[in-house]
């Protein structure tokens, strides 16, 4: 059976390697550019295993009551692991023990509980924010994340936040509001806030954008980080 899965992944993570290398080539950018995070929530310990044995070195969880055992069962390899799902500021004690980066970062009160956990730990993060395209100012999107207008001050709290570094943004495709149904255009928009973002933060550099639908739009508009989930591992259990 493990040998059947590894095939069944080795397979999905060279097409899906292919889509990332065409789509860099498209875009006149170098393979290098882009990182590949595979997301691995729904899935055990055992796929994660299998990823790492095939290379993959960065993978993802949005839950952390699912991420946890995981991630102490994988403590062995050599794996960056990311935090990609909306974040409770009763969940940061946890998630602080093994996320290496955080992709929702959306409000004050998450930087300040999350600060606080990562000194308490004595670790280092780096955040990003998540930008909700569909959010009016001083609102949060449908998917989390917090309007364009915020991003600034939102990144100053990282930088002046121990243990906390500003390192970039992240961003789903809205399902509404001006950018329904134009998902480079959400993309390219995203680009522009990262570019104001840099100006600021050098540092920030990150733009973790597109997901197994639409990674050929996110690598066109300029993203470093693409999260693949069903395109590696298949469609999850109970989803359809």
């Amino acid at each position: 059976m493990t040998t059947d899965r590894r095939t069944q992944l080795a397979d999905n993570l060279a097409r899906v390697e292919e889509r990332i290398s065409a789509a860099c080539a498209a875009a006149g950018r170098g393979r290098e550019e882009v990182t590949l995070i595979v997301v691995t929530k729904t899935y055990p310990a055992s796929d994660v295993r299998l990823l790492a044995d095939l290379g993959v070195r960065h993978v993802a969880e949005n839950r952390d009551q699912d991420a946890a055992p995981k991630a102490a069962e994988c403590s062995d390899l050599p794996l960056t692991w990311h935090f990609v799902g909306q974040l409770q500021t009763n969940k940061v004690r946890s998630v602080v023990n093994y996320a290496d980066l955080v992709h929702s970062i959306d409000r004050e009160r998450l930087v300040t509980s999350l600060s606080a956990a990562a000194v308490r730990a004595g670790r280092e993060l780096d955040c990003l924010i998540q930008v909700a395209l569909d959010a009016e100012s001083g609102e949060r999107g449908a998917r989390g994340g917090i309007a364009p207008d915020g991003v600034p001050a939102l990144a100053d709290a990282l930088a002046a936040a121990e243990g906390l570094r500003p390192a970039g943004l992240m961003t789903v495709a809205p399902l509404t509001g001006p950018y329904e149904g134009r998902v480079r255009g959400a993309f390219d928009r995203l680009m522009e806030i990262a570019t104001d973002l840099r100006a600021v933060h050098p540092a920030a550099n990150m733009v973790s954008a597109g997901m197994s639908a639409d990674l050929e739009e996110a690598i066109a508009a300029g993203a470093t980080h693409v999260r693949v989930g069903s395109a590696v591992l298949g469609v999850r259990p109970g989803l359809g």
